[in-house]
């Protein structure tokens, strides 16, 4: 128990948080399972109902339904991408951007859900049938957050059972594929629209912190976080230590290096000096003035 203590204190605050949030949302739906009422009540004010006007009445669920899961291999299979991928994008981009990008791509992937529901009830919620079909699920978080990384980092790499390391694009790529396919059939029971909107919302949230999305005006301002400034010498101080202590380990012993007439070294700086330089950077200016190569180097940096 000391040990899972100490393990589970050492996670990102937020995706702790966020991971223990779902999971006693799960617990406690199960034991609503044997409460009728009660289970009704929860799921018909806090599961996503994309049907307008009666969303204006109680918008919270538009993120609420993210907590919420049913069975155990649906939170299991969110939960664990959401660990494996955010655990490290945490680290790099802190607290306050993670929360951002699941709290973010939980409402776009509901506002799909609300702008589809009435042409495409099945694949989305709303009303079929003449009852509400309620949404729920982290998946619309998760593949926001898959996919934010994915843009970011386009040669972040995952390994998968069967399939071994593959691009975590071609993840992302495979799981809207997989989603298509689930549209086509005519009566579903998943919200692919909620999936579309989660990965839509995570690419244009990525593309934002890339600066590609500032000529476009009123997108920008909707994905600016508070982190791009503020937050540099926050993150500066969080990781300096994390990648020095990996690449100090791999790096030789320094030695002599050679000059030139005007004194300057002729050789390329060390990997340390590297990363110590990217480092300095972010602490002056922000993480978002990397460019790509620098983005690369401290991502390689954080593998060794």
């Amino acid at each position: 128990m000391y040990d899972f203590k100490t393990w589970y204190y050492r996670q990102p605050s937020a995706l702790r948080t966020i991971i223990t949030i779902n999971v006693g949302v799960w617990v406690a739906m199960q034991f609503l399972n044997l409460w009728g009422t009660g289970r009704m009540f929860v799921r018909s004010h806090l599961a996503l109902h994309p049907v307008f006007p009666d969303i204006l009445l109680e918008p919270w669920q538009l993120v609420t339904y993210s907590f919420m899961h049913t069975g155990l291999f649906h939170i299991g299979v969110n939960m664990l991408l959401l660990f494996w991928i955010g655990r490290e994008f945490e680290r790099m981009h802190g607290s306050e951007q993670f929360w951002s990008v699941y709290v973010t791509t939980a409402v776009g992937g509901a506002l799909i859900c609300l702008l589809l529901s009435p042409i495409a009830p099945s694949i989305s919620g709303g009303m079929v049938g003449g009852r509400s079909i309620p949404v729920l699920g982290a998946s619309a978080s998760v593949l926001g957050v898959l996919t934010t990384v994915a843009i970011l980092y386009p040669y972040k790499q995952i390994r998968l059972l069967f399939f071994g390391v593959v691009p975590l694009l071609w993840v992302v790529i495979g799981f809207l594929g997989i989603d298509a396919l689930m549209a086509l059939r005519p009566r579903g029971d998943t919200a692919v629209a909620a999936h579309w909107g989660g990965a839509l919302t995570g690419f244009l949230y990525a593309k934002n912190q890339q600066g590609a999305l500032g000529t476009l005006p009123g997108i920008g301002v909707l994905f600016r976080g508070r982190s791009s400034r503020r937050s540099g010498a926050g993150l500066w101080a969080r990781v300096r230590g994390w990648f020095q202590s990996s690449s100090s380990s791999s790096d030789s012993p320094p030695t002599q290096r050679p000059s030139d007439a005007n004194g300057a070294s002729n050789a390329s700086p060390s990997p340390t000096k590297r990363v110590d330089r990217i480092l300095d950077k972010i602490s002056e200016e922000g993480y978002d003035a990397l460019s790509e190569e620098e983005k690369r180097i401290l991502y390689e940096a954080s593998e060794s």
